[in-house]
C-alpha cells in the first residue's frame, strides 16, 4: 500500500451540525495543496457520539474513500481518540485538530511549510480567542505557565493539540501506552526539532463546547501528575513550613512567659495549629490517592480504547483495533 503525505486525525463528539461544513473545508483544503497530488487521508475518531454524527461520517466515507472512520464502543475521551487517530494514520505527516473548526484547517499549508524546513512538530499556537470568556483565558493561560513552572518538559504555552508531527514522531507516541493521556505533554516529551506557527483561534462554528469546567479541572490534574511529582513533594514542604512556624511559636510563648507580658493565648493557638496540621494531611492523603489510583489503572493493562466498528481501514487495522491491549510497537506494528 502507498503511504498517504498527509494524514488528518479528528475527534469528534456530537458534532453533527459542524460536520458539513467540515467536510467542505477539509476539501477546499486538499485542492489547495497541489504539492500532495491526492496523496492524503483524514481519519475521524467518532468518541461515542449519539447525535447523529456517526450517520454523516458513515455518508462522507461512502462518497470519499480517503475519509476513514474508527467508531468507539463508547465515550472514552478526547486524548483517547487522539490517540486511536495517530495508531490508524498512515501518513508521512499527521495533523491533530479538533471538528469544531475552532482551528482552521487553512493553517495547515503553514505547518507543512515549516516541515519543509526540516522540523518535525509544528504546533499552533493561538493569537488571540475568540469568543472565549475571561475566565477561560486567564484559567488556560495558568494552567500553561504553572505546568512549565512544574515540569521538565517544554510545553509550550497557548498551544492546544493542534499541530502536524512527521512520521518518526507518530511512531514514538505509539510505543507510550499511559492511561491517562496529556498528548501535548507526551509530544514536547518526545523531543525532536520543534517549532510554532501563530493563528487567530475563532468561535465554534456550531454547538456547545465539549470542555465544561469539570472536563477542564480534569484535564488539568491529568496534565500534571502526569508530568510531574512536585505534588508529591509538597508534603515535605508543609512540614518544613509547619516544623518552622512550631518554633517560632515556641520562642514567642518562651519570652512572653519569662517577661511576663501578659497570659500566654492557648485554646485559639492550639486550635489554629491542630486545624492546619489536619487541612495539610487530608490535602496531602489526597494527592497520595491521585498518584496510587493511577499506579492502579496502570498494571490493569487496560485496552485504551474499543472500536466496535471502522470503515475504509485496511482489515488488518481492524483486527489490531479490536485485540490491541499494550499498543503497537515502534515500528507501528
Amino acid at each position: 500500500m502507498i503511504r498517504p503525505r498527509l494524514s488528518v486525525v479528528i475527534p469528534v463528539f456530537n458534532e453533527a451540525e459542524t460536520i458539513p461544513e467540515l467536510d467542505r473545508r477539509l476539501k477546499a483544503l486538499f485542492l489547495g495543496l497541489a504539492s500532495l497530488g491526492g496523496s492524503w487521508e483524514t481519519v475521524f475518531v467518532d468518541d461515542g457520539s449519539h447525535d447523529g454524527s456517526a450517520a454523516l461520517l458513515e455518508e462522507l466515507a461512502r462518497a470519499e474513500p480517503r475519509y476513514k472512520i474508527i467508531g468507539f464502543s463508547r465515550n472514552f475521551g478526547h486524548q483517547i481518540a487522539i490517540t486511536a487517530g495517530l495508531d490508524r494514520a498512515d501518513g508521512d505527516a499527521v495533523v491533530v485538530m479538533d471538528a469544531d473548526l475552532q482551528d482552521p484547517p487553512e493553517v495547515v499549508q503553514l505547518m507543512l511549510d515549516k516541515v519543509a524546513e526540516g522540523f518535525d512538530v509544528v504546533y499552533g499556537v493561538r493569537k488571540r480567542r475568540q469568543a472565549e470568556t475571561v475566565f477561560k483565558r486567564a484559567t488556560a493561560a495558568i494552567f500553561y505557565r504553572l505546568i512549565r513552572a512544574m515540569t521538565r518538559v517544554e510545553i509550550p504555552a497557548d498551544a492546544g493539540d493542534f499541530r502536524l508531527m512527521t512520521r518518526p514522531v507518530v511512531l514514538a507516541l505509539r510505543a507510550l501506552r499511559e492511561q491517562h493521556r496529556f498528548v501535548r505533554g507526551m509530544v514536547a516529551w518526545v523531543g525532536f526539532r520543534q517549532t510554532a506557527v501563530y493563528y487567530d483561534r475563532e468561535a465554534r462554528f456550531a454547538g456547545e463546547t465539549k470542555y465544561p469546567l469539570r472536563k477542564m479541572l480534569r484535564f488539568a490534574v491529568d496534565g500534571i501528575t502526569s508530568f510531574s511529582v512536585v505534588p508529591l513533594r509538597m508534603a515535605t514542604y508543609l512540614g518544613l513550613f509547619a516544623g518552622s512556624a512550631a518554633v517560632l511559636v515556641g520562642i514567642w510563648l518562651f519570652f512572653v512567659k519569662v517577661l511576663n507580658l501578659g497570659s500566654v493565648p492557648g485554646w485559639m493557638s492550639i486550635m489554629v495549629a491542630v486545624t492546619f496540621g489536619f487541612s495539610a494531611q487530608l490535602v496531602m492523603t489526597g494527592i497520595l490517592g491521585e498518584y496510587i489510583g493511577r499506579i492502579y489503572e496502570e498494571i490493569k493493562r487496560r485496552p485504551l480504547y474499543i472500536a466496535n466498528r471502522e470503515t475504509n481501514l485496511a482489515p488488518i487495522e481492524r483486527d489490531v483495533a479490536l485485540s490491541r491491549r499494550a499498543g503497537p510497537d515502534i515500528d507501528g506494528h
